[in-house]
């Protein structure tokens, strides 16, 4: 799988011919101003919760892309009330086969609110089942013991995790996230963007070489092999 970092939460995996986008805040993103939106393909638009900072970009990519935007129900409708017909309502617990794999909705500890005000409902990860392998995307959450039911869905080649700390999980407690889902790699967000969330790289790095995982911290617009 290719996975392509578009900073702050913001990445992509594509999988076969399939492009699945999450989380799209580009255009506010001060540090991703060398990314061109247009040129971002999407054949799916997973949204882990309204925060502004994770949906900003999503209705100019859907509406040029087509892409179809996943979230849970609450998320969907506003979407919907914006004219947006190609969408996939989920909520917790609950999993569909989509034509690049198996995705379930599952548990994260954060908040919800978009950016109107509207109730965002209950923040989630996607657990992504593909041909090509298996991966986790937290979404902006604490660590949480819930975790410990993801290895049971699937094998996890990859997880996807905050690390920034202050509103979400820092390294340290991603470090035992990857323990909770049994993965040797991590790819680490939502960090450096605004000064609450900025950290030491290379301590967050040494910390994981020395518990024998990998964390990786590609560059905006850089794209990995996985």
């Amino acid at each position: 799988m290719k996975f392509t970092y578009y900073g702050h939460a913001c990445f992509a995996v594509q999988v076969g011919q399939h492009h699945i986008l999450f989380d799209p805040f580009i255009t506010p993103n001060e540090l991703a101003r060398h990314i061109d939106i247009h040129q971002i393909p999407a054949d799916y638009i997973l949204v882990s919760h309204g925060h502004a900072d994770h949906v900003a970009d999503v209705a100019a990519i859907a509406k040029r892309t087509g892409a179809t935007i996943v979230s849970n129900f609450e998320i969907i409708e506003w979407f919907q009330g914006q004219g947006f017909q190609k969408v996939h309502p989920m909520n917790h617990g609950g999993s569909w086969t989509f034509d690049f794999g198996k995705v379930k909705y599952v548990h994260a500890i954060h908040s919800s609110k978009l950016p109107d005000g509207t109730n965002g409902g209950n923040p989630g990860g996607f657990v992504c089942q593909t041909a090509q392998g298996n991966f986790y995307y937290s979404g902006d959450t604490a660590l949480t013991l819930d975790m410990q039911l993801i290895p049971r869905y699937a094998r996890i080649d990859f997880a996807v995790f905050p690390i920034g700390d202050n509103f979400t999980m820092g390294y340290e407690d991603a470090l035992v996230a990857a323990e909770l889902v049994q993965t040797e790699r991590v790819v680490g967000v939502h960090y450096d963007t605004f000064g609450y969330i900025k950290i030491d790289k290379e301590a967050a790095r040494k910390a994981f070489q020395e518990a024998g995982r990998q964390l990786l911290l590609p560059g905006i617009g850089e794209t990995i092999e996985l």
